[in-house]
């Protein structure tokens, strides 16, 4: 009967531990799979993902209790009783994995990330000159360091100096971004550049930018558009990597093994490395043939280990940012999820 009691209400019991379980597995799961894509791309391997759609653990609890016993009228020796009992615990936990492929897949892969979600991450507070450097191609035609067929090609003298004012005008509040909405083109993104209540310094440093990107004097604020080419009129032209593209950029600062670049199973490492822009430069994908003893995330591949240390801020930074980017080019199977039927005991 104690045995009954204690195990009684066992589902409730159960959320805290398994949220955080499976919360924990999802994410570890999610760092290593990212990862793996981004090393994959250096070899010039297709990026393969799969998603846990959903998770149903089932529980249950049998308990019993038998009691028995015999009486003797004629010696107390013969009179003598028994006690039993019984539990089952059962954990069935149902774990439904979706491929990620098709037509919606390919293309969330390869079409360019909205400017508007770029400029987003730099509201949540993530530094212009790191967001900016990783996911954009140009700024109004002013050019970033491009990285295709493994070779690189130098960004723009302009562009580095962009990256680094709006770093230092992000800091002081100056420059900031928002969403418009309109009947006509729908949610619109507007960067806007503040006038009043700044000091002499930034109001300059926003000045510079202005003139390196070839924006006009008067307006305060800029509405974001998709383009490779020169904006029009109140426009900041923004021409965005897609997500492959960002895979790949960061898949240049992989440690390639020098027996892979000897076989020419993977691209070479960048032959103007000092071209990188601002913190890329520090971005760190280590190898080797042993697994790390502490990592932040570690996968195996082609006989080596990758992984990103667990004291590497900016790796682990560009890591997360390339998760986010993700989730923002929607990337999703359009296929129908399976019904899950749960039995009731």
């Amino acid at each position: 009967m104690l045995a009954a009691t204690g195990c009684a209400h066992v589902g409730p019991r159960t959320v805290a531990v398994d949220r955080f379980d499976y919360s924990t597995a999802i994410a570890e799961s999610w760092k290593q799979q990212t990862l793996l894509n981004i090393v994959k791309t250096r070899y010039v391997d297709f990026p393969v993902f799969v998603e846990v759609s959903s998770i149903v653990s089932g529980y249950s609890m049998q308990t019993g209790v038998n009691l028995g016993g015999t009486l003797s009228l004629e010696a107390v020796p013969g009179t003598f009783a028994a006690v039993g009992g019984q539990a089952i615990y059962t954990d069935r936990p149902t774990v439904t994995y979706v491929p990620m492929t098709g037509e919606k897949f390919l293309r969330g892969l390869i079409t360019p990330i909205d400017p508007k979600n770029v400029f987003f991450l730099l509201q949540t507070g993530y530094a212009a000159d790191f967001i900016l450097g990783m996911s954009v191609e140009s700024l109004n035609g002013v050019r970033n360091l491009s990285t295709a067929g493994g070779t690189a090609r130098e960004a723009d003298p302009e562009f580095l100096r962009v990256l680094q004012l709006l770093r230092e005008i992000q800091a002081t509040g100056a420059f900031g971004m928002r969403v418009e909405e309109d009947k006509a083109k729908g949610s619109t993104g507007v960067v806007f550049f503040r006038r009043g209540d700044v000091a002499p310094e930034v109001a300059a440093k926003s000045a510079e930018i202005r003139r390196l990107l070839q924006l006009p004097e008067e307006p305060e604020k800029f509405t974001l558009a998709y383009s490779p080419a020169r904006g029009t009129g109140n426009e900041l032209a923004v021409n965005s990597r897609s997500m492959l593209q960002i895979m790949q950029a960061i898949g240049h600062y992989v440690e390639v093994p020098e027996a892979h670049l000897k076989d020419h199973s993977a691209w070479p490492s960048l032959e103007n490395a000092s071209a990188i822009p601002g913190p890329q430069r520090n971005v760190r994908i280590h190898s080797g043939k042993e697994k790390p003893a502490t990592s932040f995330a570690a996968v195996p591949y082609r006989g080596f280990w990758f992984w990103v240390e667990n004291g590497d801020l900016q790796t682990k930074r560009a890591l997360t940012v390339v998760m986010f980017f993700f989730t923002l080019a929607e990337t999703g199977s359009p296929e129908k999820l399976p019904l899950v039927t749960i039995p009731a005991q």
